[in-house]
């Protein structure tokens, strides 16, 4: 397994990454990034949130966005917290329906509660999504908030890792676990047990997300941990494979995190080109405090494992 962690080490250094999308201002709470990527007809797509710091909004925006080359992006739309009665964004998924439209999935928050839930945006092409057709997919319950998924659609149906916090504790609700979804659709959504949670008196003791699904056989994971109440929204990232049908972490430490301040890089997304290369952005900390969404590319040598 140590091979698998050097690559992925590798594919998610900060120091080779290039910057995608800066964070929008300097300083501490400006952050882009909590993206997930996809690659249709030779075109990279990215779907970003914007936050600002708490007093000025949290995460004001979602951007959709194209690139050629993977690492120079054009913006085509943009969707605002205002518009859906959410207090922030966090995690947006889009992709290309099996009938040729595209689906932005939001996570969006209740205003004044830690409360979360999940909504679908329809539309016949990325630039038209902002005025897509509403729907509210997961919508959690007082108990539970949903958001940060992670979907992928197969043969067999859709699947979406999905981060789950529990609101039953006042003041705890910052702890979080992932559970599985499955759906026919990808709108409607059955959520099942926990499949990736925390573990007592590790980096991940106090909430486990996972980001990212690498590979199927057996099922390889990228996930934001922490330890502490106190390491909210900046996460590292860790590395887990399925066993007897949950996810284990591959080390005692995360595999990847930035140099700088509070060490947090987070929301790791990938995509499979069709060369065998694997592209990754993920959202990093830097100097100032700010987080930007960066990229980097990993191609494989010899000997390496291919996922």
């Amino acid at each position: 397994m140590r091979e698998r962690t050097a690559w992925v080490e590798r594919l998610l250094s900060p120091d080779t990454a290039r910057v995608v999308v800066p964070a929008p201002a300097g300083g501490p709470g400006n952050w882009a990034g909590a993206a997930t990527a996809s690659f249709v007809d030779g075109v990279f797509y990215l779907a970003y949130r914007i936050r600002r710091p708490l007093p000025s909004g949290r995460g004001v925006s979602v951007v959709v966005a194209r690139s050629r080359d993977g690492e120079h992006f054009e913006p085509v739309a943009e969707v605002h917290r205002e518009d859906f009665g959410a207090e922030s964004f966090e995690r947006p998924v889009l992709l290309r329906l099996p009938d040729g439209g595209w689906r932005l999935y939001l996570s969006c928050a209740t205003p004044g509660s830690k409360h979360w839930w999940i909504e679908a945006l329809d539309a016949p092409s990325p630039e038209q999504i902002s005025s897509g057709k509403r729907r509210v997919v997961l919508a959690g319950d007082k108990t539970e908030a949903v958001k940060d998924p992670v979907i992928v659609v197969v043969d067999s149906g859709w699947r979406m890792w999905v981060c789950c916090h529990p609101l039953t504790e006042p003041g705890e609700e910052d702890r979080m676990v992932t559970k599985l979804a499955t759906s026919p659709d990808g709108l409607e959504w059955e959520l099942q047990g926990p499949v990736l949670t925390p573990t007592t008196g590790t980096w991940d003791a106090r909430g486990a997300r996972v980001t990212a699904v690498l590979g199927e056989e057996p099922l390889v994971a990228l996930y934001d941990g922490r330890a502490s109440a106190e390491q909210n929204w900046h996460e590292t990232t860790g590395l887990a494979v399925q066993h007897n049908g949950h996810l284990v972490a591959l080390d005692d430490g995360p595999v990847a995190r930035s140099p700088h301040g509070d060490g947090a890089l987070r929301y790791a997304t990938t995509v499979r080109l069709p060369d065998g290369s694997v592209r990754a952005y993920f959202e990093v900390a830097r100097p100032d405090g700010g987080h930007d969404l960066v990229t980097n590319v990993w191609r494989q040598s010899v000997g390496e494992p291919a996922s």
